[in-house]
Protein backbone atom coordinates (compact mmCIF):
# COMPACT_ATOMS: atom_id res chain seq x y z
CA UNK A 1 0.00 0.00 0.00
CA UNK A 2 1.30 3.72 -1.06
CA UNK A 3 2.51 5.31 2.20
CA UNK A 4 -1.01 7.83 1.79
CA UNK A 5 -3.93 7.14 0.29
CA UNK A 6 -7.25 9.17 -0.75
CA UNK A 7 -10.33 7.81 -0.12
CA UNK A 8 -14.00 8.77 -0.89
CA UNK A 9 -16.42 9.59 1.57
CA UNK A 10 -19.25 8.53 0.67
CA UNK A 11 -21.38 10.85 2.66
CA UNK A 12 -20.47 12.91 -0.10
CA UNK A 13 -22.98 10.84 -2.56
CA UNK A 14 -25.90 9.59 0.19
CA UNK A 15 -28.79 10.48 -1.99
CA UNK A 16 -27.27 7.61 -4.07
CA UNK A 17 -26.73 5.06 -1.45
CA UNK A 18 -30.55 4.67 0.28
CA UNK A 19 -30.56 0.89 -0.96
CA UNK A 20 -28.34 -2.19 -1.82
CA UNK A 21 -28.78 -1.38 -5.55
CA UNK A 22 -28.04 2.30 -5.09
CA UNK A 23 -24.62 1.39 -3.66
CA UNK A 24 -23.64 -1.39 -5.71
CA UNK A 25 -24.00 1.38 -8.59
CA UNK A 26 -22.54 4.21 -6.72
CA UNK A 27 -19.66 2.21 -5.73
CA UNK A 28 -18.34 1.14 -9.11
CA UNK A 29 -19.43 4.63 -10.21
CA UNK A 30 -16.67 5.55 -7.17
CA UNK A 31 -13.95 2.60 -8.73
CA UNK A 32 -14.36 4.05 -12.25
CA UNK A 33 -13.60 7.58 -11.25
CA UNK A 34 -10.13 6.35 -9.97
CA UNK A 35 -10.88 5.97 -6.29
CA UNK A 36 -9.38 2.91 -4.69
CA UNK A 37 -10.31 3.02 -1.11
CA UNK A 38 -13.73 4.75 0.41
CA UNK A 39 -15.29 5.68 4.11
CA UNK A 40 -18.22 4.36 4.92
CA UNK A 41 -21.09 6.93 5.88
CA UNK A 42 -25.23 7.95 5.24
CA UNK A 43 -25.46 4.41 3.61
CA UNK A 44 -28.78 2.89 3.53
CA UNK A 45 -29.01 -0.76 4.91
CA UNK A 46 -26.83 -3.44 3.34
CA UNK A 47 -25.61 -6.70 4.50
CA UNK A 48 -22.52 -6.09 5.37
CA UNK A 49 -20.70 -8.94 3.78
CA UNK A 50 -22.78 -7.82 0.96
CA UNK A 51 -20.68 -4.66 1.28
CA UNK A 52 -17.51 -6.00 1.70
CA UNK A 53 -17.93 -8.14 -1.67
CA UNK A 54 -19.49 -5.49 -3.56
CA UNK A 55 -16.40 -3.21 -2.45
CA UNK A 56 -13.90 -5.97 -3.43
CA UNK A 57 -15.25 -6.45 -6.32
CA UNK A 58 -14.71 -2.66 -7.62
CA UNK A 59 -11.04 -2.71 -5.93
CA UNK A 60 -12.45 -0.26 -3.33
CA UNK A 61 -10.76 -0.80 -0.15
CA UNK A 62 -13.40 0.02 3.25
CA UNK A 63 -10.30 2.35 4.91
CA UNK A 64 -13.00 4.28 7.39
CA UNK A 65 -16.37 4.24 8.60
CA UNK A 66 -18.73 6.80 10.22
CA UNK A 67 -20.80 4.69 13.25
CA UNK A 68 -23.09 7.02 16.02
CA UNK A 69 -21.51 7.13 19.04
CA UNK A 70 -23.77 5.68 20.97
CA UNK A 71 -23.62 2.38 18.91
CA UNK A 72 -20.00 2.31 19.40
CA UNK A 73 -20.66 2.51 22.84
CA UNK A 74 -23.52 0.00 23.29
CA UNK A 75 -23.03 -1.96 20.49
CA UNK A 76 -19.18 -2.56 20.82
CA UNK A 77 -19.17 -6.08 19.99
CA UNK A 78 -21.52 -6.24 16.70
CA UNK A 79 -19.12 -2.72 15.68
CA UNK A 80 -15.98 -4.94 15.94
CA UNK A 81 -17.69 -7.71 13.80
CA UNK A 82 -18.55 -5.57 11.27
CA UNK A 83 -15.09 -3.95 10.93
CA UNK A 84 -13.32 -7.18 10.71
CA UNK A 85 -15.57 -8.41 7.83
CA UNK A 86 -14.74 -5.33 6.21
CA UNK A 87 -11.14 -5.37 6.77
CA UNK A 88 -12.06 -1.99 8.15
CA UNK A 89 -9.90 -1.02 11.43
CA UNK A 90 -11.06 3.07 11.31
CA UNK A 91 -14.33 4.01 12.79
CA UNK A 92 -15.21 7.87 13.81
CA UNK A 93 -18.55 9.68 15.07
CA UNK A 94 -19.27 12.56 12.57
CA UNK A 95 -20.01 14.95 15.50
CA UNK A 96 -20.47 15.41 19.06
CA UNK A 97 -23.34 13.66 20.59
CA UNK A 98 -26.28 15.43 21.83
CA UNK A 99 -25.76 16.35 26.24
CA UNK A 100 -22.19 17.32 25.92
CA UNK A 101 -22.55 20.55 24.07
CA UNK A 102 -24.97 22.56 26.42
CA UNK A 103 -22.58 21.97 29.04
CA UNK A 104 -19.69 23.87 27.87
CA UNK A 105 -16.38 23.48 28.30
CA UNK A 106 -17.24 20.67 31.43
CA UNK A 107 -19.15 18.60 28.39
CA UNK A 108 -16.42 18.57 26.75
CA UNK A 109 -14.39 17.43 29.24
CA UNK A 110 -16.77 14.89 30.35
CA UNK A 111 -16.97 13.50 26.94
CA UNK A 112 -12.96 13.42 26.45
CA UNK A 113 -12.86 11.04 29.09
CA UNK A 114 -16.46 9.00 28.55
CA UNK A 115 -15.21 8.71 24.81
CA UNK A 116 -11.88 8.05 25.95
CA UNK A 117 -12.97 4.41 27.49
CA UNK A 118 -15.01 3.58 24.21
CA UNK A 119 -12.43 3.92 22.33
CA UNK A 120 -10.02 2.13 24.57
CA UNK A 121 -12.44 -0.71 24.25
CA UNK A 122 -12.37 -0.20 20.56
CA UNK A 123 -8.55 -0.33 20.83
CA UNK A 124 -8.37 -3.24 22.60
CA UNK A 125 -10.30 -4.83 19.69
CA UNK A 126 -8.03 -3.48 16.87
CA UNK A 127 -10.09 -0.27 15.84
CA UNK A 128 -8.90 2.85 15.58
CA UNK A 129 -11.68 5.43 17.51
CA UNK A 130 -11.64 8.79 15.84
CA UNK A 131 -13.50 12.12 16.42
CA UNK A 132 -14.67 14.46 13.03
CA UNK A 133 -14.82 17.93 13.80
CA UNK A 134 -17.21 20.77 12.86
CA UNK A 135 -17.16 24.83 13.49
CA UNK A 136 -18.49 24.72 16.91
CA UNK A 137 -15.51 23.01 18.93
CA UNK A 138 -13.49 26.47 17.78
CA UNK A 139 -15.65 28.14 20.49
CA UNK A 140 -13.52 29.30 23.32
CA UNK A 141 -14.12 28.74 26.84
CA UNK A 142 -11.95 30.67 28.64
CA UNK A 143 -8.48 30.55 27.17
CA UNK A 144 -9.10 27.04 25.62
CA UNK A 145 -11.53 26.32 21.99
CA UNK A 146 -13.80 23.19 22.64
CA UNK A 147 -11.30 21.14 20.42
CA UNK A 148 -8.24 21.96 22.24
CA UNK A 149 -10.27 20.55 25.53
CA UNK A 150 -10.91 17.63 23.71
CA UNK A 151 -7.36 16.89 22.54
CA UNK A 152 -6.13 17.88 25.92
CA UNK A 153 -8.16 15.62 28.26
CA UNK A 154 -8.69 12.52 25.99
CA UNK A 155 -6.41 9.56 26.03
CA UNK A 156 -3.66 10.28 23.18
CA UNK A 157 -2.90 6.40 22.74
CA UNK A 158 -6.42 5.97 21.64
CA UNK A 159 -8.61 9.02 20.64
CA UNK A 160 -7.45 10.07 17.36
CA UNK A 161 -9.03 13.00 15.24
CA UNK A 162 -10.74 13.10 11.71
CA UNK A 163 -9.55 16.63 10.82
CA UNK A 164 -12.25 18.64 8.63
CA UNK A 165 -9.83 20.57 7.10
CA UNK A 166 -13.62 22.81 5.64
CA UNK A 167 -14.65 23.35 8.78
CA UNK A 168 -11.45 24.54 10.53
CA UNK A 169 -11.30 27.50 7.99
CA UNK A 170 -15.17 27.76 8.87
CA UNK A 171 -14.48 28.52 12.51
CA UNK A 172 -11.74 30.61 11.96
CA UNK A 173 -9.13 28.26 12.40
CA UNK A 174 -5.59 27.29 10.36
CA UNK A 175 -6.06 23.68 9.36
CA UNK A 176 -2.03 23.47 9.03
CA UNK A 177 -1.82 24.37 12.99
CA UNK A 178 -4.58 22.33 13.85
CA UNK A 179 -2.92 19.46 12.07
CA UNK A 180 0.36 19.99 14.21
CA UNK A 181 -1.77 20.00 17.05
CA UNK A 182 -2.93 16.51 16.79
CA UNK A 183 0.16 15.34 15.40
CA UNK A 184 0.25 11.04 15.52
CA UNK A 185 -3.31 11.40 16.08
CA UNK A 186 -4.61 11.93 12.95
CA UNK A 187 -4.56 8.67 10.37
CA UNK A 188 -7.60 9.94 8.75
CA UNK A 189 -8.70 13.54 7.59
CA UNK A 190 -11.47 15.22 5.26
CA UNK A 191 -10.41 17.27 2.84
CA UNK A 192 -12.77 19.55 0.60
CA UNK A 193 -12.41 23.67 -0.13
CA UNK A 194 -14.16 26.67 0.99
CA UNK A 195 -14.95 28.86 -1.69
CA UNK A 196 -16.73 32.44 -1.35
CA UNK A 197 -19.99 33.58 -3.04
CA UNK A 198 -20.60 37.10 -2.17
CA UNK A 199 -20.98 36.89 1.45
CA UNK A 200 -21.41 32.78 1.38
CA UNK A 201 -19.71 30.45 2.18
CA UNK A 202 -20.06 27.31 -0.41
CA UNK A 203 -18.16 24.19 0.08
CA UNK A 204 -16.30 23.46 -2.88
CA UNK A 205 -13.94 20.72 -4.60
CA UNK A 206 -10.39 20.55 -3.34
CA UNK A 207 -8.57 23.01 -5.17
CA UNK A 208 -11.63 24.70 -6.52
CA UNK A 209 -11.41 27.07 -3.53
CA UNK A 210 -9.74 29.22 -1.10
CA UNK A 211 -7.61 26.61 1.02
CA UNK A 212 -3.85 27.13 1.48
CA UNK A 213 -3.25 23.26 0.08
CA UNK A 214 0.45 22.90 0.29
CA UNK A 215 0.11 24.25 3.89
CA UNK A 216 -2.18 21.33 4.86
CA UNK A 217 -0.56 18.66 2.89
CA UNK A 218 2.90 19.33 4.20
CA UNK A 219 1.12 19.58 8.25
CA UNK A 220 -0.65 16.59 6.82
CA UNK A 221 2.03 14.66 6.05
CA UNK A 222 4.16 15.51 9.42
CA UNK A 223 0.80 14.59 11.65
CA UNK A 224 1.44 10.94 10.09
CA UNK A 225 -2.13 10.88 7.96
CA UNK A 226 -2.67 8.06 6.05
CA UNK A 227 -6.13 8.90 4.62
CA UNK A 228 -7.53 11.73 2.78
CA UNK A 229 -11.66 11.31 2.87
CA UNK A 230 -12.88 13.73 -0.13
CA UNK A 231 -16.25 14.52 1.48
CA UNK A 232 -18.73 17.19 0.31
CA UNK A 233 -21.48 18.26 2.50
CA UNK A 234 -23.12 20.00 -0.38
CA UNK A 235 -22.21 19.93 -4.01
CA UNK A 236 -22.74 22.83 -6.61
CA UNK A 237 -22.96 20.13 -9.11
CA UNK A 238 -23.55 16.42 -9.41
CA UNK A 239 -21.82 14.56 -6.44
CA UNK A 240 -20.20 12.48 -8.74
CA UNK A 241 -18.50 15.29 -10.79
CA UNK A 242 -17.48 16.68 -7.66
CA UNK A 243 -15.86 13.90 -6.31
CA UNK A 244 -14.22 13.66 -9.75
CA UNK A 245 -12.56 17.22 -9.68
CA UNK A 246 -11.27 16.55 -6.68
CA UNK A 247 -9.77 13.05 -7.03
CA UNK A 248 -8.05 14.53 -10.45
CA UNK A 249 -6.73 18.09 -8.42
CA UNK A 250 -5.32 15.73 -5.27
CA UNK A 251 -3.52 13.85 -7.97
CA UNK A 252 -1.85 17.03 -9.81
CA UNK A 253 -0.98 17.87 -5.45
CA UNK A 254 1.10 14.59 -5.15
CA UNK A 255 -1.71 11.91 -3.79
CA UNK A 256 -2.97 9.05 -5.19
Amino acid sequence: MPEASVAAQLYTVRDFTKTSADIVSSLKRVSQIGYRAIQCSGLGPIDPTELKTVADGEGLEICATHVGYDRLRDETDAVVDEHRIWECDYVAIGSLPKGYREDGATGYERFAKEASGVARRLSDAGLTFGYHNHSFELERFGDRTALQILIEESDAEVFQFEIDVYWIQHGGGDPAAWLRKVNGRADVIHVKDLAMEGRDQLFAEVGEGNLNWPSILEAAREAGTRWYAVEQDRCQRDPFESLAISYRNLQEMGLS
